[in-house]
């Protein structure tokens, strides 16, 4: 079976519902949560990428230097971590930081159509030994096979991976089908979609995606991007799970770390998660809310997961589970 890979963006595409970029903090708290989850690409940096505190004005955030400084401790845990780069507001100096601050990569993005711009970019990031991303802005504005004649002209370039983005939430899963067939066709470097919410179809959009071969899912910890955000990768990694897939990612210690770290901290930007850790248990599992009582119990005694629980028991008996088989798998866990 193919694998399909996880890419979280929450630093970049999610620092708007804060603004620009998150803070020192919360940028340190959920590098830790992600790397600690083995999540495999994380994008991080402030919203408008590599270059944009000083070239677009995006000073409500960190600068460069200061999320690449609290990157440097995470960058032995397996995770490749990299930043977002506007294809506009290239300088060749970003690349060079890039480079001296350990990152693994830089996606380069600009809107589709609009490749010409990039390419010195992505000809630049490989000279300097990185790997080179390309995100296709607003790919709807493009047919599916010009879409996919761009991404050919940028793997020429030396692209290691490409995003079909979905910027306005605009698309629909017959329509990721085609775009992800084509760009598929074409390419032989991984290909990743990249979805909004605004039709609420961003899990479907992911599905129909997978079911078209695509490489690499783009998400953000719950659903947190630019306007009506992004699929949650806690719900990116259930729905992924159900099919075999990102089974190497920490799916319980990423709902622990929402719940107990991620949610608090938000509070005070008033960020409240579409769908919280238990109600996405819940539907991965198909354990009805009528029995979270007794499985809270149960996990309370035996100090035990409750995610972890309700999933074990409910694969056994989701229809009517029997405290004595709630306290049988507790005590096992």
């Amino acid at each position: 079976m193919k694998k399909v890979v996880l890419m979280d963006c929450t630093l970049r595409d999610g620092a708007n519902v804060v603004g620009k970029g998150f803070s020192a903090e919360i940028t340190d708290m959920v590098l830790d949560g992600l790397t600690a989850c083995r999540v495999p690409i994380i994008e991080f940096g402030n919203a408008g990428g590599i270059g944009a505190y000083e070239v677009a004005g995006f000073t409500a955030a960190e600068t460069d230097e200061t999320y690449l400084e609290i990157a440097k401790k995470y960058l032995d845990r397996g995770s490749e971590l990299g930043m977002f780069l506007n294809a506009k507001r290239y300088r060749e100096k970003n690349v060079t930081l890039a480079k001296e601050s350990g990152l693994s990569f830089l996606r380069v993005g600009a809107d589709a159509g609009d490749a010409d711009i990039a390419v010195q970019a992505v000809k630049d990031i490989k000279s300097a030994g990185l790997k080179a991303f390309y995100s296709q802005m607003k790919a709807y504005l493009l047919t599916p096979e010009e879409l996919a004649e761009e991404g050919k002209k940028l793997e020429d370039a030396g692209l290691d991976q490409i995003t079909i983005m979905d910027s306005a939430g605009t698309m629909l899963p017959n329509q990721v089908a085609e775009y992800t067939k084509k760009l598929k066709e074409a390419v032989a470097i991984p290909v990743a979609f990249h979805c909004h919410n605004n039709l609420g179809l961003s899990a479907a959009n992911a599905v129909a995606a997978y079911q078209n071969g695509i490489d690499i899912l783009d998400c953000g910890l719950m659903g947190m991007a630019r306007s009506a955000g992004n699929l949650a990768t806690e719900m990116c990694v259930a729905l992924m799970r159900r099919r075999g897939q990102m089974e190497d990612i920490d799916f319980y210690g990423m709902l622990d770390f929402i719940d107990q770290r991620l949610q608090p901290a938000m509070e005070q930007y008033k960020y409240h998660n579409p769908v919280p850790p238990l109600d996405l248990v819940l539907g991965y599992s198909g354990c009805h809310s009528s029995f979270v009582k007794q499985f809270k119990a149960a996990a309370a005694e035996k100090n035990v997961s409750l995610y972890r629980l309700i999933s074990e028991v409910s694969e056994i008996n989701k229809k009517n589970p029997q405290p004595e088989l709630i306290a049988e798998i507790a005590e096992s866990l």
